[in-house]
Order: C-alpha cells, then structure tokens, then sequence
C-alpha cells in the first residue's frame, strides 16, 4: 500500500495551523509586560471579541459556530438534556456546554515589529477593562492615536495556589505607534477566524459521536481560573508628542480605506 497524500497534506496543514496559532496568540510571561489593545480592523465598532469553546468533546478545543450566531450540534444536543428533567443529564449537558473567552488585538510593547497579537482572558479581566472603557475618566483606550497602554503582572502559581494576573491602565495618553510601518502592521492583522477556523456542523457532529463512545478530550486552550486583580491610575493624561500629526494622518488613511 502506497503512502496517503492525502492523510499527509491534512497533517501538515493541521501542523501549519498550530505553528500560526502560537504565532498569533500573546499570553502574559511572569513579570510585567507592557501591552496595547488596538481596535479590531474587521469590526471597528468593538475590539472584544467573544468566542465560545468546546474544551470536552474532542481532542483538541474546538470553536463554537454560536460565536457568530450559527447553528451548533453540539449546543442543541446540551439544550435537549437539559429539558428531559434528569439531573444527570442537566449536568452533562452544562458539561458539553460551550465556555465563553474573549480575545483582544494587541500590540506588546517593545516587540510592535512583530505585528499583532491576539490576548485572550477569562470573565474577570474582561469585567474590568469594560469598566475600564466605560469610564468617561479613561475614554476609549484602545484609541489609535488617544488610546493608553496597560501593564499586565503575571504571577505563576505557587504552592498549589492559583495564577495570578494583574493589569494596571497607563494614566497617559499616547499613540499606538509612530512608526508608519508598524501601523501598517496593526491595520493588516489577521482574522479571528483564520486563528481559530469554525469547524462546520459536520465536523462538530462527528466529535460528539465519537465523545458519546465515549473518548477523552484534550484542551489547547484552558479556560482562565486565575485569581485576577486589576488596579488603574488614576493620574492626569500627558502632552502627547511631536509625531502624532504625521502618524495621525497614516492611520487616517489605513484606517478608513
């Protein structure tokens, strides 16, 4: 029996996709790290982006098509058990049930060359930056040319302890970058989608079939259970500098071509 070009070209493509995946993603290191939430190009309006995961039904995390108002098996099979009025399959069916992160576009300071990045956090994190964003004190900080940077603290987890992120809001204002091609960079980034592909409803099918054998399932992206404290200053904005003109206008441009 001859090799299966096929089986081969699937798994490279599925390696490809990783390899761009880890490419795209930013997760705090321990210590503190400078970041800088950009608006998101392929909906301007809102840069939060919530995506819903299956972490249990196959083995590996699996995006929800609900994420985006599409039909999901695997969520109308969890909203049947849930009506049958057993208890064990109430809890399995809150079990299947897709669990919501949000992802940010992100340029990480001292590395922008690199282009964006996309941070994903649990619902405390997103709690305060919309608290955050919502304050009048602080205004849109993810503003291209007003925006503020934020410092995230990572913790690691010690003596069986939880890991720990903090964020503290820059109280000075600035722009996202004075350089043109790294505003290009910003305007040019990828797609949620192409980092994490929506799997069609057959796909989705198959997995709960082979979950119900049942298999066990892996995870390449844990949900958050980190213990989060985010502080802000509360300091007055700064004179922003002599470039901002310029850099104004590139955004400009980019931004609403």
């Amino acid at each position: 029996m001859g090799l299966n070009l096929d089986a081969i070209k699937a798994k490279l493509n599925q390696l490809n996709k990783s390899d761009d995946r880890r490419n795209n993603l930013w997760k705090p290191e321990a210590g503190k790290t400078r970041v800088r939430i950009v608006p998101y190009v392929h909906r301007k309006d809102n840069p939060f982006l919530e995506l819903y995961f299956h972490y249990d039904i196959a083995k590996r995390s699996m995006l929800s098509p609900v994420s985006f108002g599409n039909a999901d098996p695997v969520v109308e099979f969890e909203e049947k058990l849930k009506k049958t009025g057993s208890k064990e399959d109430w809890l399995m069916g809150r079990k299947i049930e897709p669990k919501m992160r949000t992802y940010v576009p992100v340029i990480v300071r001292g590395k922008e060359s690199e282009g964006v990045k996309f941070w994903g956090f649990g619902k405390t994190i997103y709690t305060e930056l919309l608290s955050i964003v919502s304050d009048p004190d602080y205004g849109d900080i993810t503003d291209l040319m007003s925006g503020r940077d934020i410092d995230v603290e990572f913790t690691p987890a010690e003596g069986g302890g939880y890991p720990k992120t903090a964020i503290r809001v820059k109280p000075n204002t600035s722009a996202a970058t004075d350089d043109k091609a790294i505003a290009e960079k910003i305007m040019n980034q990828p797609e949620i989608t192409d980092i994490f592909p929506e799997p069609t409803y057959e796909e989705l099918e198959n997995a709960l079939k082979e979950w119900m054998n049942p298999e066990n399932a892996d995870s390449d992206v844990a949900e958050d259970s980190t213990d989060t404290k985010a502080t802000t200053d509360t300091n007055t904005d700064a004179a922003t500098d002599g470039k901002k003109t310029d850099v104004a206008s590139a955004f400009n441009d980019l931004f609403n071509n």
